[in-house]
């Protein structure tokens, strides 16, 4: 009889312990792993994002992987991956294959202000470039712009800012924004077109570096200058500002939503001011004097 006991004893011990390893492996939003695909002009916010939510959640191993932005999102209609970020609008075609094909309703997870800038070597005599300028230039067989690729996402924010395709446009190439800025000084009539991010971290020394190599131009516009400083980014007075938003293929609040909530709150958004860019969501600091 006590032999019986203990086996019962056991057998339930046993349930308990399949229970809770099982109850381990259950995904939630702060456990497991995780890559993000983002086009490498918004890299460095989004790793910054990553090691943020990493820290306040020690379980959770989350790796970024750069993709260009066109090739990220067809990744995320697969079901390649569960997280991107893009940087352009969808078309109504693209949102309709995304509410059919991921089975969700199209809510972007808007997170930050960014911009496409236009550089020149600090030798160049140019200190300033219009509208009108850009879109002469782009369309010129001179390919007068150099882009770090087809597919890329300041490819296709320029090409929709301007309301034409991308395979329309004109322009040379060299792979990658840091890339553009190192080699720029080879190519003094070209004007380079990289996301702000790349050179936007405040106090950080390779950023600092890279800044340091070039110009950034002026966008004139209706009559004004514009330069990509915070103030035109929150107003959204720079011609080029663009906003970055997280897109996800998970239905439920696992990894991907809860690193997308963290992203949206005053904590990721305190990361997101601290990367240079402009923080999507604004926080009002309250301070008490007595």
């Amino acid at each position: 009889m006590k032999n019986n006991f203990k086996i019962i004893i056991l057998f339930f011990l046993g349930l308990i312990v399949m229970n809770c390893k099982n109850e381990d492996k259950t995904p939630s939003y702060h456990r497991g792993e995780m890559t993000i695909l983002t086009d490498e002009s918004f890299k460095s916010v989004t790793e910054a994002l990553a090691d943020g939510y990493m820290i306040n959640y020690p379980e959770t191993k989350i790796k970024v992987a750069t993709k260009k932005e066109d090739l990220g999102f067809l990744d995320l209609l697969k079901d390649k991956t569960r997280i991107i970020v893009m940087s352009r609008d969808l078309s109504p075609a693209e949102i309709k294959s995304y509410e059919e094909q991921v089975d969700l309703k199209f809510l972007p997870a808007k997170f930050a202000a960014d911009a496409v800038v236009f550089i020149v070597p600090k030798s160049s005599s140019k200190e300033s470039i219009s509208m009108e300028e850009i879109n002469k230039a782009m369309l010129s067989d001179n390919q007068e712009f150099i882009f770090d690729g087809a597919n890329s996402s300041n490819l296709n924010f320029v090409a929709q800012k301007l309301k034409k395709q991308p395979k329309d446009l004109k322009y040379s190439v060299i792979p990658g924004n840091k890339n553009i800025i190192e080699e720029l000084n080879k190519y003094p009539d070209k004007i380079g077109v990289i996301g702000l991010n790349t050179f936007s971290r405040p106090y950080d020394k390779e950023s600092e570096q890279l800044k340091s190599m070039v110009k950034i131009l002026p966008v004139e516009y209706k009559g004004k200058q514009y330069t990509p400083d915070p103030e035109n980014l929150r107003t959204m007075n720079y011609p080029f500002t663009r906003i970055l938003y997280f897109l996800t293929n998970e239905g439920n609040f696992n990894l991907a939503n809860g690193f997308i909530r963290y992203s949206c709150t005053q904590l990721g958004q305190m990361i997101v001011q601290k990367e240079g860019l402009q923080p999507y969501n604004l926080y009002r600091r309250e301070v008490q004097m007595r």
